[in-house]
């Protein structure tokens, strides 16, 4: 019984991690990259404006990030609750 709540806690961290990156990438991906596009194009990074920047480069940077992330997150996790692979 001890380890099914101990697994149920797993789960939950998971969906934390999983809920928290995808908002991330949903704000990154539509809100910066097509709902203020124009309000962020008012700024540049090496001379592109910041809305057509996030639509056609940053999206996939911070969506490749963000993999990053969880797969180090997850292997931390993983190792926490002991249900981890060699």
């Amino acid at each position: 019984m001890a380890r099914e709540q101990e697994l149920q806690a797993y789960w939950k961290e998971n969906l934390k991690y999983i809920i928290v990156l995808l908002s991330i990438w949903f704000c990154v991906s539509y809100l910066c990259g097509i709902v203020f596009v124009d309000q962020l194009d008012k700024f540049k990074i090496v001379g592109f404006p910041v809305g057509f920047w996030f639509a056609n480069q940053g999206a996939e940077i911070i969506f490749c990030l963000l993999i990053i992330v969880y797969v180090r997150l997850m292997n931390r996790l993983d190792r926490k609750y002991d249900v981890y692979e060699d």
